[in-house]
């Protein structure tokens, strides 16, 4: 008796006592297992699987395929070429029987593919461990996750000098709003501003600001 079994998006014609190399399987050498998606079993076709059928087989190896070399060409303007080699990872299988029915039941492992690989993904966060806005989050809640004002708010603040007075500590529109004309100096000649924080009139605009 014959069966047409279908693993890895592959199909196989086996009979028993048959060694199959089939796409890598979740198992080891030694290890029983069986097939559970027959596609026909003797005269039996399936619609699209046989109901009850099965395939059972005893692992032999994990071993490797043949060796294949890719060539990957560039434009022809680059005139460069890159060689790629794989070798695909396989199970080494041995066909012991071909159940026409109570495969359901047998209680034999069921062959899965081992050839991916589950990923978890976690959210990225920032050193303080505080995770990171959404892209297009309103600006009140962008400055609460950061711990203080939206600075970018003050005429002529952009990103670029918003993290410059974030990392001088300045964090919120109260701070700007109490510096006295000494202060308004001692920041300019630190952070290189050459007189904007007058000229854009920072202190008056953190004042109204820090109202709202």
């Amino acid at each position: 008796m014959f069966a047409v079994l279908k693993t890895g998006g592959k199909q196989y014609k086996v009979a028993s006592g048959d060694v199959l190399r089939v796409e890598k399987l979740a198992a080891k050498a030694g290890d029983k297992i069986q097939f559970n998606e027959i596609l026909m079993v003797g005269s039996t076709v399936g619609a699209p699987l046989v109901a009850g059928a099965g395939v059972q087989a005893d692992v032999i190896d994990q071993i490797k395929g043949e060796k294949t070399i890719n060539y990957v060409k560039r434009r022809r303007k680059h005139g460069s070429q890159r060689k790629k080699g794989h070798r695909q990872q396989l199970t080494l299988v041995r066909i012991a029987d071909i159940l026409e029915t109570g495969a359901d039941t047998s209680g034999v492992m069921a062959a899965v593919s081992g050839a991916g690989i589950k990923m978890v993904i976690t959210p990225r966060v920032n050193p303080k461990g505080i995770a990171k806005p959404k892209a297009g989050a309103a600006p009140k809640a962008a400055a609460a996750a950061t711990g203080g004002d939206d600075l970018k708010k003050l005429s002529g603040v952009g990103p670029a000098l918003e993290k410059k007075l974030q990392a001088a500590g300045v964090t919120s529109y109260a701070q700007i709003a109490a510096w006295s004309e000494d202060d308004v100096a001692a920041f300019d000649e630190k952070l290189s501003f050459k007189g904007r924080i007058a000229r854009e009139g920072w202190v008056a605009q953190a004042a109204e600001l820090s109202k709202a």
